[in-house]
């Protein structure tokens, strides 16, 4: 303070005290019941979220659900991995859920029709099918034809999406496996593991779970004219105990750093 300016500055030092004091005031009645907590915004999120996901996405939901954890603290992300349909039921016979993510837009109409749904599904990410065999490919299997030369083949059971997309798969290949060399599985996941433990010389998978076996088994890779491409939409459920967090963790599957993780596991961008 300038010697001279005595008079001013004393003034102005009295107004910045009371200034400072009714502040000390107020910030003391905000920290009480009523107000919000030391470094909290008021727009932060809290709360746990199952997400019902297709098996496929297993994965890398474990990896995007820690992601979205560290962003929002006060989150916590509970995967629930199974087949779409199976998922469905559970959800319709009020099992515990906020986010579903199906492997096809069909299985998710079901909820969206039901009105079980909060807002229009986001479509997250696209796979396509693979063929994969024993490690070495004993069978000698090189194309979607020679699954009919009496090897054992797992396929998805057909009420669930990977069985309606390998069965599409096939049809465009204009072949039919006799059922009797067919071993159905209740996901893809577990498709894969048929061959992965030596009870099926071949299956028709999703590329995502062949790249997440390595080498427990081999691929052989479909044509594009003859694959089928999966689509994974995702919606926030109506049943939701937390369902700002919901939607937050909706939103949080279409950013870039999602997809970029999705792509990681082998999948394709939405379109």
């Amino acid at each position: 303070m300038r010697t001279g300016a005595l008079g001013t500055g004393a003034f102005r030092g009295g107004a910045v005290l009371v200034a400072l004091v009714t502040t000390t005031a107020l910030a003391a009645c905000g920290s009480g019941a009523g107000g919000t907590r030391p470094g909290a915004s008021a727009g932060s999120l809290r709360g746990t979220i199952t997400v019902s996901a297709a098996s496929s996405l297993g994965g890398a939901f474990e990896e995007l659900s820690r992601e979205f954890a560290r962003r929002h603290p006060g989150t916590a992300v509970e995967v629930n991995p199974g087949s779409s349909t199976a998922l469905v039921a559970q959800i319709e016979l009020g099992a515990p859920a906020d986010v579903f993510a199906p492997a096809d837009s069909e299985t998710m109409r079901t909820l969206v029709r039901a009105r079980r749904t909060v807002g229009p599904p986001v479509e997250i990410a696209r796979n396509r099918l693979t063929i994969v065999t024993k490690p070495g490919n004993p069978a000698r299997i090189k194309t979607l034809a020679d699954l009919v030369n009496g090897s054992v083949v797992a396929l998805c059971a057909a009420t669930v999406p990977c069985g309606g997309y390998a069965a599409r798969a096939l049809d465009r290949a204009g072949i039919t496996i006799p059922e009797s060399s067919i071993t159905r599985e209740p996901d893809a996941r577990a498709t894969l593991g048929a061959v992965a433990n030596g009870d099926a010389d071949a299956a028709i998978v999703y590329v995502t779970d062949a790249r997440a076996a390595g080498d427990s088994v081999a691929t052989v890779a479909i044509p594009p004219a003859q694959n089928v491409i999966a689509i994974y939409p995702a919606i926030a459920l109506k049943s939701s105990a937390a369902p700002r967090v919901a939607r937050a963790f909706v939103r949080f599957l279409t950013s870039s750093s999602a997809r970029t993780q999705l792509a990681r596991f082998g999948f394709l961008p939405p379109q």
